[in-house]
């Protein structure tokens, strides 16, 4: 027994003794681990700054950012784990990292699958922060697209979150991604109307509103419809959905009030739907009626 007691207490102040060898280590590979991670926050701040000036994708410069944020990080506890004497260890832990995610992966099928679609979106994305689209019938802006999924701000205030894998599988609708946005109304004429002189009407007043464009997408009119009561008229014009100013539905409304106001000043008639009223008077009406079978 008193052997045992002896080993045991040979043992412990063997170890105490390494441990107090190997202090200055520990100490040296604190303080370098500390310094990388201070690099690593500055390194993913300069990057993001860098790139976002060079880049016209914010959200890819952050993603390239915290990818170089992380990648210094493992770097920094590889390099303490060397110091220490634990080389081994380390390549045992990437070892284990890479089993531990094919395992994790494999029981998160759903998580793992929004990752890397994630990660394809950050460096191969249809849409940019700010562009209007259109995924899996929602419509609205993009606000911020993570690892996980895609925030969607729809344009009666609602915030959806869409699984990336969703995005990456399904048709992505940009109405904005070059800059134009095509927007259009009907005007309705009666049958009797100068169609060509109300179609200049229609086009030089549109041209005279601010925020439409005039040169690289001139507005444009087509009979669309032969309408029972009515010769319909489709005005179609542009605008820059750079400009944070221009808002589609004032212009359209706008652009809407001056054709009417321009068309009536020039004595053009816009009827409405017709509906054909018969008096019969005194006389019965010619109602049919069946007396059903028993």
């Amino acid at each position: 027994m008193n052997q045992l007691l002896n080993d045991l207490w040979q043992n412990i102040l063997n170890y105490y003794d390494n441990f107090v060898a190997a202090l200055p280590k520990i100490g040296l590979a604190l303080v370098i681990f500390l310094v990388l991670l201070l690099v690593a926050k500055s390194a993913r701040s300069l990057a993001q700054r860098r790139l976002t000036r060079r880049m016209d994708d914010p959200l890819l410069a952050k993603f390239i950012a915290r990818l170089i944020g992380t990648a210094i990080i493992l770097l920094a506890l590889m390099i303490f784990l060397q110091i220490v004497g634990l080389g081994s260890m380390a390549v045992g832990l990437l070892s284990t990292a890479g089993v531990g995610a094919f395992i994790i992966g494999f029981a998160f099928k759903d998580i793992g699958e929004n990752f890397l679609a994630g990660v394809v979106l950050a460096f191969n994305r249809p849409f940019r922060v700010g562009d209007t689209v259109e995924l899996n019938n929602i419509q609205g802006k993009v606000i911020t697209l993570n690892l996980r999924d895609t925030q969607i701000k729809t344009f009666d205030g609602k915030d959806i979150y869409i699984p990336n894998a969703m995005v990456v599988k399904n048709p992505v609708v940009n109405y904005t991604i070059d800059g134009f946005l095509r927007l259009d109304f009907t005007v309705g004429l009666d049958y009797g109307s100068n169609v060509s002189q109300a179609m200049k009407i229609i086009i030089d007043t549109v041209k005279k509103i601010p925020g439409i464009l005039k040169e690289e997408k001139a507005p444009s009119i087509a009979v669309s419809q032969l309408a029972p009561s009515t010769l319909n008229l489709t005005v179609y014009f542009w605008i820059d959905t750079f400009d944070p100013k221009i808002s589609g539905i004032r212009l359209k409304n706008v652009a809407i009030e001056k054709v009417l106001q321009a068309l009536d000043e020039e004595g053009f008639y816009l009827p409405g739907d017709i509906l054909e009223v018969k008096s019969y008077k005194d006389q019965d009406l010619p109602v049919k009626t069946e007396t059903p079978k028993p």
